[in-house]
């Protein structure tokens, strides 16, 4: 089932201030709070939504990423196109929201009820990991290769610098958490500690929001950024591009970019580690007989050594023609799975030829030949 839009939970319009925003909140907040409506299912789960849809248009940059990708910005799904994703390790949500859905709501009104305030400032937060799906050839994997990434995040506000205020404001200390950046909240025994839902832990509260970021501090951005593949990667290998996330909140250090290799299937070569496995098509008399033959290699062509006498589904090794280890170079071995050419029309004289090559093997020879006679007819 899909979420409902938040803006409609709340009854404001999507260009709403966060002042507006708070009041919708504040009355939706009292009208299904569970104290009020004691047994009501509906009403439990009505307060969860509008406590979560607040949590959201409350904060700047959350209510950014919500506008430009809706439910999908917080489900850890793509943010700038099918192979960029938020890591689920940092992004939007609070480190508190397990409390707040326990007790079904933001916290303001538990805020009013218990009070009480920590010393500890949580406004400085590190901003989220990305992840980037890179697809490369099996070739490229084989030589190492340079890439150039182009992928959206949030940058620091260059409007505001990453305060959230207007350029003729300045943040406020937060006259709800005095600056501290979270509430402490008791109840006989039992406390709780949450981020604050005046300022969301910054522990300074922007009057005047930037109109840029509408208060967030932080904007989405086309960026480019390189990266070197090195050879011999894997299938699945993660790199890391330190700082190359998303920014992080009140000097909070930026996140990383991972960048997940995916190699795409060739047409020649089937790949199991540092090994190399292909199939080659030699004929019959060759394989009887023995002899040299060209084979292709990932990095160019190659003689192989096919010994008499040799059988369809043999697997010869060519040594040191795999990928090279990712770690220490040496390359791995190309493994060619043999396969036997049948002509399948003779000449007269060709089949006269074989007959007479018949009669003379010994019956255990025979046995081979008549399986290849076989295929003649």
């Amino acid at each position: 089932m899909s979420k409902a839009d938040y803006y409609e939970l709340l009854g404001v319009p999507r260009n709403a201030s966060t002042e507006e925003i708070k009041k919708a909140y504040r009355k939706m907040a009292i009208k299904y709070h569970p104290d009020k409506n004691p047994g009501d299912k509906l009403a439990e789960e009505k307060f969860k939504q509008v406590s979560e849809a607040y949590d959201v248009l409350s904060d700047g940059q959350k209510r950014s990423a919500y506008d430009h990708y809706g439910h999908d910005a917080f489900d850890g799904r793509s943010s700038s196109g099918a192979n960029t994703h938020r890591s689920g390790r940092h992004g939007f949500n609070d480190p508190f929201d397990i409390f707040r859905e326990a007790f079904g709501g933001s916290g303001s009104i538990f805020g009013d009820l218990f009070g009480g305030i920590s010393r500890q400032n949580t406004a400085q937060q590190e901003g989220a990991d990305l992840r980037y799906d890179l697809e490369i050839s099996l070739r490229e994997a084989f030589t190492g290769v340079e890439k150039m990434l182009h992928y959206e995040r949030h940058i620091i506000c260059p409007n505001c610098n990453g305060s959230g205020a207007e350029k003729d404001s300045k943040p406020i200390t937060c006259p709800t958490c005095h600056g501290n950046g979270v509430l402490t909240m008791s109840q006989g025994f039992f406390s709780m500690r949450q981020t604050c839902p005046d300022c969301q832990g910054r522990g300074m509260k922007v009057t005047h929001p930037c109109a840029m970021c509408q208060g967030g501090g932080a904007v989405i951005d086309s960026t480019k950024a390189k990266i070197k593949i090195p050879p011999g990667v894997e299938h699945g290998v993660k790199l890391r591009l330190g700082g190359f996330g998303e920014a992080g909140i009140c000097g909070g250090k930026s996140g990383d970019l991972f960048v997940v290799v995916l190699i795409k299937p060739d047409k020649q070569f089937e790949r199991e580690g540092d090994h190399l496995h292909c199939n080659l098509s030699v004929p019959f008399t060759l394989a009887a007989l023995g002899g040299e033959i060209n084979i292709k290699t990932i990095d160019g062509e190659a003689v192989l050594q096919i010994p008499a006498g040799t059988q369809a589904h043999a697997v010869l090794r060519m040594r040191g023609y795999g990928m090279p280890n990712f770690s220490i170079g040496k390359r791995g071995d190309q493994l060619v799975h043999i396969e036997i050419e049948v002509p399948k029309k003779l000449t007269a004289e060709q089949r006269a030829k074989l007959e007479a090559f018949a009669i003379s093997l010994d019956e255990n020879d025979k046995s081979w030949f008549s399986k290849i006679r076989d295929n003649f007819k």
